[in-house]
């Protein structure tokens, strides 16, 4: 085995070294928590990219960018770097853009964003921080009226890329994990449209269930200095709904202010895999704020 190859030294060197390296990173985090708390500008640079970016993909008069703040209730539980399940806080941006196609029968949405979460154990005296993004898109065939005029649905193929990291404190060897996974699946949607006063209001339930895909995880107890030293065998996995499953939920409502479109939702994403005699079960409970751009 190549761990039985690696020395006392090099061990106590790469350990070192990473210990100093996200040492940094924590110090990063807690400078954009306290950023976060003092200005809103900083998050607005970040959105004016995704904003261009979304906008040249979405343009037309038949689309919709939307501008998403996620905040709530997270539980981490990696088994590569601790065995408790952690508890705190999630926070996420993201922009939604949403495009009516061929006489409103197809749809196609495209999501950029990112997450962070901030969880402690149960004694309080330990914490890990998970910083994620991701990329998705879908392409929906569209039914509306079907069995109230009001209400419609739509349903159809949907791809997801997602990578990030895990990174605890008080790990000395290992205190860092990697997680990246691209998915295939489906994504389905239901909404209904009324009024609330003389505001148009639409409610709306989304779900997005990736089915297979392919995802990174190491052997177990493997550090991440065996597979800078040439171990590679056995890290990338096929994921399916026997090793992994991921599903997104939404629940909202956008109100409609003249030209301006007012969103307030809650959304649930559960990530779960086990792989290599490694669990990992990640579960977030948000509030979604929401503006039209």
């Amino acid at each position: 085995m190549l761990s039985r190859l690696i020395t006392n030294e090099r061990n106590a060197n790469y350990a070192n070294f990473t210990n100093c390296l996200f040492s940094k990173f924590a110090e990063l985090v807690k400078f954009v928590k306290f950023a976060l708390k003092k200005t809103t500008r900083m998050p607005l640079y970040l959105l004016c990219l995704l904003f261009s970016f979304t906008t040249l993909a979405a343009g037309g008069q038949e689309s919709q960018s939307v501008l998403m703040l996620d905040a709530g209730y997270a539980t981490v539980h990696d088994s590569y770097l601790t065995p408790i399940t952690y508890d705190g806080f999630d926070l996420g941006l993201s922009i939604e853009a949403t495009r009516w196609i061929n006489r409103d029968r197809w749809l196609w949405q495209l999501g950029v964003g990112a997450d962070y979460n901030y969880v402690e154990n149960p004694a309080q005296n330990n914490d890990l921080h998970k910083l994620m993004g991701d990329i998705s898109f879908n392409m929906q065939r569209a039914w509306m009226g079907v069995i109230h005029p009001r209400l419609g649905f739509s349903a159809g193929p949907m791809t997801q890329l997602r990578a990030g990291i895990v990174y605890d404190a008080v790990n000395s060897n290992n205190p860092v994990t990697v997680r990246a996974h691209w998915n295939l699946g489906a994504a389905g949607m239901a909404w209904f449209n009324t009024r609330l006063g003389r505001k148009p209001i639409t409610l709306r339930y989304q779900l997005q269930l990736p089915v297979a895909g392919v995802f990174f995880a190491p052997e177990y107890d493997e550090s991440y200095y065996e597979i800078y030293l040439g171990n590679h065998k056995n890290l990338a996995h096929l994921g399916w709904w026997g090793n992994r499953l991921d599903m997104t939920n939404y629940l909202g409502a956008d109100l409609q202010m003249g030209k301006t479109t007012l969103r307030l939702g809650y959304r649930n994403r559960l990530e779960h895999w086990t792989v290599n005699h490694l669990h990992v079960h990640d579960v977030t409970h948000s509030v979604v704020l929401g503006i039209s751009l």
